[in-house]
């Protein structure tokens, strides 16, 4: 295939806080095993509008001009001389992290770990916003030909539920709450059925989440506006509570709820980010009940699996996609992102183009 690719392009910058701009810069040059992809669609993550909000996440600040966007996928436009896995047409999606690839995490395959990884949109590191962004053959995966450039994008938050699911453990047959229902939690729910999980119940304060966790095949919804999250789930559970619990919305509230949902022996998943540090848990609940607590981080070693399992699974993933903008629109993606709480599931943006 003939190499079209133009000397420059454009990238939505953000500034500062609320202050986004198109701007035209160079192609960039790819080295010997990277890779040149031209973006077709990027999914707005919460970390992109908490950037776009406040400047920073935790430790990571804004300081310089930054391009948002992580969750990418598209075309290989052109190849480095040492890349052997990918042709020019080739559709990819791309895996965000690119660690040393030296360390004692890196070589133990907890890569998600390392302290040097550089993360899209990650300050420094510009993200996805952007026409082409040049990216490390090692990073990249096929996109099967049952998923779309749009569905290839939710591997990115997917990857964060498969990597929950093996963090706890999840066993078929098994019953897991998951508390928030944003896209990680929506993900979180497709990954928990493809683990084998049987009863998946959810809780979440917007109707079109708890409806679209249904879709996506959750057993159970729970309306926290509604209903008493712990009651219900006693009733489902028969008073045995649950194995699994993931809180993927980082509310302490939420938090204490998941503990106390679990079982015997179960497992409490810690995948949302909460703004405070210090948050009560019951620790003699945890103590006698051999309470099982794990952080989630990012993933390690998903990608491929993800990709395969996306491909597969019987939930419809297009009901995931209510929102669509082009790159000069991209300050209004983050608004619809940031304040449609109630009628938007995941926003996308298309650096080159709405597909017609």
């Amino acid at each position: 295939m003939e190499k079209n690719i133009p000397e420059t392009m454009n990238i939505s910058l953000l500034n500062k806080p609320f202050d986004m701009e198109m701007k035209e810069v160079k192609v960039p040059k790819i080295g010997a095993t990277d890779v040149l992809v031209k973006v077709m669609a990027v999914g707005v993550c919460g970390s992109d509008v908490h950037y776009y909000e406040h400047g920073r996440v935790g430790e990571f600040v804004v300081e310089k001009p930054l391009i948002l966007g992580h969750e990418c996928s598209g075309v290989v436009t052109d190849v480095g001389s040492n890349v052997t896995r990918f042709k020019v047409g080739d559709r990819v999606a791309i895996e965000p992290g690119v660690p040393c690839g030296e360390c004692e995490y890196c070589k133990s395959g907890k890569y998600n770990l390392c302290p040097d990884v550089e993360f899209l949109a990650t300050p420094p590191v510009d993200g996805a916003f952007s026409q082409y962004i040049s990216h490390p053959e090692g990073f990249l995966f096929h996109i099967p030909e049952a998923l779309s450039y749009e569905e290839a994008t939710l591997n990115e938050p997917f990857s964060v539920g498969v990597q929950a699911c093996k963090r706890a453990n999840v066993q078929p047959g098994s019953t897991v709450v998951i508390m928030g229902m944003g896209p990680v939690g929506l993900m979180a729910v497709v990954a928990a059925k493809a683990f084998g999980a049987t009863k998946i119940i959810v809780s979440d304060l917007e109707k079109i989440r708890l409806d679209e966790a249904l879709k996506l095949g959750a057993t159970h919804a729970i309306n926290i506006k509604e209903e008493g999250v712990a009651t219900r789930i006693n009733e489902i559970t028969k008073g045995k509570g649950v194995n699994y619990a993931f809180e993927t919305a980082g509310n302490p509230i939420a938090l204490q709820n998941a503990l106390a949902a679990l079982n015997n022996g179960g497992t409490l998943a810690i995948v949302g980010l909460p703004q405070q540090e210090n948050i009560e848990l019951n620790i003699p609940f945890i103590a006698n009940h051999e309470i099982n607590i794990v952080g989630i981080f990012r993933y390690a070693n998903t990608y491929d699996m993800g990709l395969e399992m996306l491909a597969s699974t019987s939930a419809d993933l297009n009901t995931m996609f209510t929102d669509a903008y082009d790159l000069n629109e991209a300050k209004e993606a983050m608004e619809q992102a940031r304040t449609n709480k109630s009628g938007s599931l995941k926003v996308m943006v298309y650096p080159n183009g709405k597909p017609e």
